[in-house]
């Protein structure tokens, strides 16, 4: 127990901590028209233009860039930054709850999240658990995004840990498989329930 006691706990923030979703900006633009959101985060907007961002590329070019490309679809596209808030549902409060627990007990806790730098300060003034952790690696800070290497080495230079130390919890099972390849102890998230009865299995909660 002891010896766990020392893991650093590393949490990835969208699907974990915070839901995010551009379909919920998106689902009131088009006026609840799945047909069209869809057709809009595959074609236009898509997660992998979005991945761009991730990796650090400025947030107003890619719209600017985006809406040349697609003039249609102008107001949408920047709706992406001007009302990027309304794709956060929320938190998940489950979550937050073991958050707290690992907290109390005195875990090392850091943030590993692949996030545009541009919107970050936006939910870590929304959302006070944020303020809980020692640190947040973000992939647009690094420009490398999860799974590639690079940035989890970045986050085990930040952490000051060897990957066998630290516990990092992701609800991507090609993010988790990554880091496991590193060395890291992983948690694939799929709930807060599925979470904390893993951390109890382990005898970390």
């Amino acid at each position: 127990m002891e010896q766990d006691k020392k893991l650093t706990i590393i949490f990835d923030i969208g699907g974990v901590l915070v839901d995010w979703n551009p379909r919920h900006l998106y689902r009131k633009m088009f006026n609840g028209d799945e047909a069209k959101v869809e057709h809009f985060l595959s074609e236009v907007c898509t997660f992998d233009w979005n991945a761009q961002m991730d990796r650090g590329y400025p947030l107003a070019k890619a719209i600017a860039e985006r809406a040349a490309q697609f003039p249609e679809y102008e107001a949408e596209i920047r709706a992406y930054q001007s009302r990027w808030e309304e794709m956060i549902g929320g938190d998940f409060p489950g979550t937050v709850e073991i958050v707290a627990a690992l907290r109390e007990m005195g875990y090392p806790l850091f943030l590993l999240s692949n996030w545009f730098v541009e919107t970050y300060p936006l939910i870590y003034k929304r959302f006070e658990f944020l303020h809980w952790f020692e640190d947040v690696i973000l992939s647009g800070a690094v420009k490398a995004a999860k799974p590639d290497p690079e940035i989890y080495h970045a986050t085990l230079e930040r952490v000051q840990r060897e990957a066998g130390d630290c516990l990092f919890i992701d609800d991507s099972e090609g993010n988790i498989r990554a880091a496991r390849e590193l060395g890291f102890e992983t948690i694939l998230f799929t709930s807060p329930e599925q979470l904390r009865a893993e951390l109890s299995g382990r005898g970390l909660v």
